[in-house]
């Protein structure tokens, strides 16, 4: 694919992995339309960091994908859309479900219709390994059931049901990219991996996490960019749901004690009732059968998890402001 000749709209663009897709984009020579949330501060979030000279290379678009009319706009002359715009964290979803469902299941029908009526050439939908819920089997491929362990999964199963209703219901060129627990630079402090590291370089010598047992599999960010940039380029794609994971699992206390033992410091890990999920919905075993992403897009993860978590300690290092690592960021 050319992507010079393309014309790409990236929604959660300010986002984690967003704001890294924009960056490859740019790499690629896009005409790039940054859709980002609008707010009274002005804020664009990660995009913020980036340089002018990157920041020229593309188009801001501020709007809500809750917004039908304003999604509508933002899909015009566009070629490619990547779907990232989400609501993400999983314990805010047991306070406020009703959001959750506002956007990761409105927001998405607001993308496919724009999407279907614009004529784009394809869209690539953001799922999440969450919505596989505690493993019946593992490694875990496309065919495992589905299963809502938490509103935040259940909304993301909704929006992953209604892409694949608009491909068979009315051929809509949309592809599915479920990524399993991406970490890297510029991850919130909500999730785990910068959660242990900005406690960690704050100074503690303790930290506070959840559950320890529960088992994860962890891809670097830029090797999930590489997968959603592969669903775009490889025609087969379509109609398709793929996992991107590394296919290796770890236990969150023993991530945590590797981290402590790169960083070098002597810490110890408690856990704190507050940051444990309820019993039933808790996921307790993700790991990814990568095979489908093999053979369909020949992808494999670059990245191993600790040379990625090397990087995201240093940056972590230098951004420390950006983190609250005294409190528990829901």
């Amino acid at each position: 694919m050319n992507w010079k000749n393309k014309k790409v709209l990236v929604t959660g663009s300010e986002g984690f992995i967003g704001s890294h897709l924009t960056e490859k984009l740019i790499e690629l020579g896009s005409d790039i339309r940054a859709y980002v949330l609008y707010n009274a501060f002005n804020s664009w979030g990660w995009l913020d960091s980036f340089s002018k000279d990157k920041l020229d290379q593309i188009e801001i678009y501020m709007g809500d994908v809750r917004d039908e009319n304003n999604v509508r706009s933002a899909v015009k002359e566009v070629d490619i859309v990547f779907h990232l715009a989400a609501l993400i964290g999983i314990p805010y979803s047991y306070y406020s479900p009703q959001s959750y469902v506002s956007t990761n299941v409105k927001g998405t029908l607001n993308i496919l219709q724009a999407g279907r009526d614009e004529n784009v050439e394809k869209i690539i939908h953001t799922s999440t390994s969450e919505t596989y819920g505690t493993a019946i089997y593992t490694p875990i491929d496309e065919k495992h059931p589905l299963q809502g362990q938490s509103p935040y999964s259940a909304s993301k199963i909704g929006g992953d049901m209604l892409a694949e209703s608009y491909y068979r219901s009315f051929d809509l060129p949309v592809s599915i990219i479920r990524p399993f627990n991406t970490y890297g630079p510029r991850q919130s402090a909500r999730a785990v991996i910068p959660t242990i590291i900005s406690q960690i370089i704050s100074g503690k010598k303790e930290i506070f996490l959840g559950s320890l047992t529960p088992v994860r599999d962890f891809t670097y960010v830029k090797d999930t960019v590489e997968g959603f940039i592969k669903m775009a380029e490889v025609g087969k794609t379509v109609g398709k749901l793929i996992n991107i994971g590394s296919g290796e699992g770890i236990t969150i206390g023993d991530l945590a004690n590797k981290i402590i033992k790169l960083t070098g410091r002597n810490i110890k890990i408690k856990t704190q009732k507050e940051r444990i999920r309820p019993e039933k919905s808790e996921v307790n075993k993700l790991i990814c059968n990568k095979n489908y992403a093999k053979e369909l897009l020949g992808w494999k993860p670059n990245y191993s998890l600790d040379a990625g978590l090397k990087e995201t300690i240093d940056f972590i290092e230098k951004n420390l402001e950006e983190y609250k690592p005294n409190i528990y960021n829901i």
